[in-house]
Formats: structure tokens, sequence, C-alpha cells
């Protein structure tokens, strides 16, 4: 999955071996994932880079986990389980999710070498500390929800 747009080739070959095994959900969810990349590279007018699709699979997952809230509250359980059921499918596209341990060490040691450097880090440096450990994330080819990093930078430079 190295060069552009080898995800939505992928995803294309998946589509087809879902199709044959009658699995409507799978089907239907790879369609989605598919149309999404096509509609990203639609826009940019260009085929996308393998960090771009990774983009469009975490905004995919973001929606998803923001309609589960929402059926959650409505009380409609049955749609909150479809939303999850896309959320694991398209997460075999995505690299592994980063574990709160390995965040906090990520934190830690981001913030350790900012301060190494002479800067004096307080509350208000946060977008500074949230690049600079995003930046790390994407170094160790791991992902991670920018609301639990946002969480941890919080405390981090709270204390």
């Amino acid at each position: 999955m190295s060069d552009a747009g080898a995800m939505e080739a992928q995803i294309s070959k998946e589509v087809v071996t879902a199709m044959k095994a009658h699995d409507a959900e799978r089907t239907g969810t790879l369609r989605l994932i598919k149309t999404a990349l096509k509609n990203k590279s639609i826009d940019k007018r260009g085929p996308l880079t393998p960090a771009e699709e990774q983009q469009a699979l975490a905004t995919m997952i973001k929606q998803r986990r923001d309609s589960i809230e929402q059926f959650t509250k409505g009380n409609r359980p049955e749609l909150a389980e479809k939303e999850a059921a896309e959320i694991v499918v398209i997460e075999e596209y995505m690299p592994k999710a980063a574990g709160d341990d390995e965040l906090r060490q990520l934190v830690t040691t981001t913030l350790a070498d900012l301060r190494s450097q002479g800067t004096q880090l307080g509350p208000k440096d946060m977008g500074t500390v949230m690049k600079a450990v995003q930046a790390r994330i994407q170094a160790t080819g791991l992902r991670a929800d920018g609301r639990v990093v946002s969480d941890l930078v919080k405390a981090a430079l709270a204390s």
C-alpha cells in the first residue's frame, strides 16, 4: 500500500470477494470506503498518497463514532451497532491504534524533548505540543484519537 491509490485498488478487489461471499454489510462498508477515497481523489484532482488515504479513513471513523453517540442518546441501539460494525471494517485498513500507555509515553517523551531544548511549556503551549506529539505518533506508524491525545497533553501540561 505504499504507492498512491493502492488502497483503492485493494478495496475494489475486496468488494468483489465480499459480494461473492454474500456478506452484505461488509460489501456496503467497503463501497462506502471506496466512494470516500474516490471523492477525496476527485477533490484533489489526482491520486491520493497513503497519508491522505489514512486521513480519509480516520474521518470516516470519527463520523461513525459521532453517529454512535447520537444514536445511543436517541435510544437507537440497532443503528449504533451498524455504525460500530462499519468502524471495525474501516479499521482493518488503518495502522494499529496506539494504546493509552503508548500514548502517555509518547506525550511524556515529547514534552521532555521540548523542555530539553530550553522551552518553558505551559497550558498556553497546547498547539505546539500537540503538533509535536501528532508528528511523533505518525512517525511511529501508529494512529490515535485526537481527543484522547489532547486530554493527555492537557493533563501533562497542567502538572
